[in-house]
């Protein structure tokens, strides 16, 4: 499991379990300040503060066994549920075992397998933009932006978040599953009303984030709007991040390697990612 190895890997990193998860974000430096989000959390100067985390807990059978093991046996330290989802009474009942889990909301509007599908909590009726024709959510954050209005978005994440809590998870933050909040200006802005709202970290890019920029090659006014909803959040006293790394989406892995050897690699291309990592 390459969780388990990255625990000696990270000796020079400085880890700490944050209260929340931002997992999305682009730019370079910003003009505002010198600092990091991280220092204007209290971290030091120069820290790297890496935040492990798990989503799709809820998905499946296979995802809630995932996230547990790497939240208790190796160095994963957040997580977050898909709450349309089959299997999220058994995550959830799981979590009320390790109450210090970090676990948030990986709010869901799409329905991205052929054969397994899941519809929005809040009824068709109720956001019909949000469905295909078979009555769940519609495959691709594509036909979403295309299809569904932003009074619909909100209602299902406030749909979603009502679940959470009527199951007794009051979830630590909120994020975005195949970054569907992120596909539209006007999704984005409900994403950040409701947070600020109910006073759930949501994530959220303001930093240097030169990581994820260079890997996603985000344009200059993607750059723009995304820091000016960060700074929105920071001005409301929720925090944001620095940078993401998610090129593990971009591996490539050859064929017909097993698993000691899939291990092996995945580590060694983590390791090299990470020397490039900046403070933050």
């Amino acid at each position: 499991m390459v969780i388990l190895e990255i625990r000696e890997i990270l000796k020079n990193v400085h880890m700490r379990s944050l209260l929340f998860l931002l997992s999305l974000c682009t730019g370079v430096l910003s003009a505002q300040s010198d600092s990091t989000y991280a220092e204007r959390l209290g971290w030091p100067k120069g820290a790297k503060v890496l935040i492990m985390h798990v989503d799709d807990a809820g998905m499946s059978w296979d995802s809630n066994e995932g996230a547990i093991q790497a939240l208790t046996k190796g160095v994963a330290n957040s997580v977050s549920v898909m709450m349309p989802c089959g299997w999220v009474p058994g995550f959830v009942h799981q979590l009320k075992k390790y109450p210090e889990i970090d676990a948030g909301l990986h709010l869901t509007l799409t329905s991205e397998w052929d054969d397994y599908r899941w519809g929005p909590l809040s009824g068709k009726p109720a956001v019909p933009g949000l469905v295909d024709a078979e009555g769940a959510l519609w495959p691709e954050v594509e036909d979403v932006v295309k299809n569904a209005s932003a009074d619909e978005v909100e209602q299902e994440i406030r749909a979603q978040l009502e679940r959470a809590r009527n199951m007794g998870f009051q979830p630590t933050h909120m994020d975005s599953h195949m970054g569907t909040l992120f596909a539209s200006p006007a999704f984005l802005q409900r994403y950040v009303k409701v947070g600020i709202q109910e006073r759930i970290p949501v994530m959220m890019p303001a930093g240097h984030c030169s990581m994820i920029a260079e890997t996603n090659k985000l344009d200059v006014p993607t750059v723009g709007l995304l820091r000016s909803m960060g700074k929105t959040l920071w001005d409301n006293g929720l925090p944001v991040l620095d940078d993401l790394h998610n090129e593990t989406y971009g591996m490539r892995i050859p064929p017909g390697l097993n698993d000691h050897q899939m291990q092996k690699l995945k580590t060694k291309l983590l390791l090299e990612s990470f020397t490039r990592l900046k403070s933050g």
